[in-house]
């Protein structure tokens, strides 16, 4: 289970209150103890007081502005959830599954503060629209927090294309080696990819960034308010159109999910790269002790743990947005209390999600490039030969012809055990008599990367270049 962050309240739950539920006058019997347990969220859904408290505040000031609240109320609101949001800082606060949620626990400690001011407080919204505010609220901060890790990320990977813009190592497709790439070039591809992701954040922010508070339990209300004042207060960028719509929504959690199960594909794609590269067979890296462990019978052991449960946990983060797509399939309008389970999947997701890029952002900057092995694994699998075809078909050769000769020309060099920089210039000949000495040129590895000079190529000066514009666009 991922750390929960360091905001969440670390008082326990008391599990007794002698006060009756709050609609308890429509009841002839109480809430049965394991009914309670069942139903309560109380016991998550803490981690939302602080952005409850702030969505209260702001609505009790819209009710003062709209006539709906005295002065004087509006003042012992304030201060009685100033008193509470100190509580809950130093973890005094006493948390009740009574109380059922951290909304009604803080509205039962605020009148227990400041009596029937605390009672008024929910005037003209229901803990639907409540909850829908909070978590938007919350999930817009994390997001926030979330980019900033990414560009963190992002920027080591930076640091190792600007250290490595001329480290060759063997490109890959089909997990065969294709062609010379550089380092540098390799681990720009995940900046561009924590790119995307960085944009697909933002979006989900500005679709996420509307207020629900005012659409009360699904109809709206009576009451004179004044919704706009409270957006501005929380700094929504407009107010939802339709109340059944707007307590009933959770596309906001299901596309940050989704987003983030994007995120999760990128780092186990890179957590794959990584086992593999630190495997002997490869040895092209050396990670950072403290991001490995060893075996409890084998002395010798160095293994990779974390970017094996980094790729692990992508399957958890996956695991939550089928949750959270699953919860709302068949859900009518407008709120209904399968909604309860939208937190726990999203909770887990952000948590995953921060640990391992914040994790990722370290590791990466100390990751560590053994260049001999990466040169010589490129020079193993013919690496330069599309440059051999690209040259004969600067001599005038069609494409397909110089195809056909250099595959001729492997499949003798692999004969010979020999790679096609080692073969003769005659040898070479027998293939295209348009072969030449300067041939040697486009043979070489570091001839082959250079020759890629154009906007997204391999060259060491493209990377550099690449690299340069990649810290422009952090820097924005």
């Amino acid at each position: 289970m991922a750390a929960k962050p360091p905001s969440k309240p670390r008082s326990k739950t008391s599990r007794s209150s002698a006060k009756p539920a709050t609609w308890s006058g429509r009841f002839n019997e109480a809430v049965s103890e394991r009914v309670k347990r069942y139903t309560a969220s109380v016991g998550f859904d803490q981690r939302l007081a602080m952005h409850d408290i702030r969505g209260s505040l702001a609505h009790a000031r819209m009710l003062r502005a709209s006539g709906i609240l005295t002065g004087a109320d509006l003042k012992r609101i304030e201060t009685g959830l100033a008193t509470i949001a100190r509580e809950i800082a130093a973890g005094k606060f006493k948390w009740s599954l009574d109380a059922e949620d951290v909304h009604l626990n803080i509205e039962r400690r605020l009148t227990a503060l400041v009596g029937d001011a605390g009672k008024r407080l929910h005037t003209a919204r229901s803990r639907n629209d409540q909850v829908a505010t909070d978590v938007r609220l919350w999930l817009r901060d994390e997001i926030d927090d979330l980019s900033a890790l990414l560009a963190a990320l992002q920027s080591s990977l930076i640091g190792q294309a600007e250290l490595h813009a001329d480290t060759i190592m063997p490109g890959f497709t089909h997990l065969q080696v294709a062609q010379p790439v550089t380092f540098g070039h390799h681990m720009l591809a995940y900046v561009e990819m924590f790119e995307r992701d960085r944009t697909r954040l933002a979006d989900c922010r500005e679709r996420m960034n509307v207020l629900p508070l005012g659409s009360a339990a699904l109809a709206g209300t009576s009451f004179p308010i004044k919704r706009e004042l409270v957006a501005r207060e929380l700094g929504f960028r407009a107010v939802s159109a339709n109340s059944l719509d707007a307590v009933s929504d959770r596309d906001f959690a299901i596309e940050f999910c989704s987003a983030a199960s994007i995120i999760m594909v990128h780092i186990s794609r890179l957590c794959e790269e990584l086992v593999l590269w630190v495997n002997p067979r490869f040895a092209f890296i050396v990670l950072p002790d403290r991001f490995c462990t060893g075996s409890s019978i084998m002395p010798q052991k160095k293994n990779p743990d974390v970017p094996e449960l980094a790729r692990g946990k992508t399957g958890r983060v996956f695991g939550h947005l089928t949750a959270l797509l699953t919860l709302m399939k068949a859900q009518p309008l407008a709120y209904n209390k399968d909604n309860q389970e939208d937190k726990e999947p999203l909770f887990d997701t952000v948590d995953t999600l921060r640990d391992t890029l914040a994790i990722f952002a370290e590791m990466m900057a100390g990751l560590k490039v053994n260049k001999a092995a990466m040169r010589n694994a490129a020079l193993q699998g013919f690496a330069t030969a599309t440059d051999l075809a690209d040259y004969l078909v600067k001599k005038g050769l069609p494409f397909r012809d110089a195809h056909e000769a250099v595959a001729r020309a492997v499949r003798h060099a692999e004969t010979a055990g020999v790679d096609l920089a080692d073969l003769s210039l005659a040898d070479l000949r027998q293939f295209s008599p348009l072969i030449a000495s300067d041939v040697r040129k486009v043979l070489t590895l570091e001839g082959s990367a250079a020759a890629r000079k154009h906007v997204g190529g391999t060259a060491p000066a493209q990377v550099r270049s690449a690299a340069k514009a990649a810290r422009r666009r952090l820097a924005r």
